[in-house]
């Protein structure tokens, strides 16, 4: 399972950017979510998408609630992430990951690389 994140770039504050991430490999996910890390700092959860018994369900931590939007097209086998009024402390590295199975491994987790997000003041 490969996990390609793209998107990232230079943006003003207030401004909007939409984060995506393939997957290629295998169609059957569990979850999908986007951290976020900035040097010397732990990686941070910014958005999570899941499903199971109760449906679809999304989390974010307060510093997005409200500005960011997880989201997965399954007929792209992409998951993304819509940022609006943004802020230069959301500038980072931004990472996808998520839980995926596949017939060989089971259900495990998987990372993709980064894309630098950089939010001008």
């Amino acid at each position: 399972v490969q996990l390609q994140a793209s998107g990232g770039g230079l943006v003003q504050a207030g401004g909007s950017l939409r984060l995506s991430c393939a997957v290629s490999g295998t169609t059957v996910w569990n979850s999908m979510a986007w951290y976020r890390q900035t040097p010397g700092t732990q990686r941070e959860l910014v958005a999570r998408i899941a499903r199971g018994s109760l449906g679809i369900t999304t989390n974010y931590p307060d510093s997005v609630k409200g500005r960011f939007i997880i989201s997965r097209d399954n007929t792209k086998n992409t998951g993304y992430l819509q940022m609006d009024s943004l802020k230069p402390e959301d500038t980072a590295i931004y990472y996808c990951g998520g839980n995926f199975w596949t017939p060989a491994q089971g259900s495990k987790d998987y990372w993709g690389q980064g894309t630098l997000v950089t939010v001008s003041s």
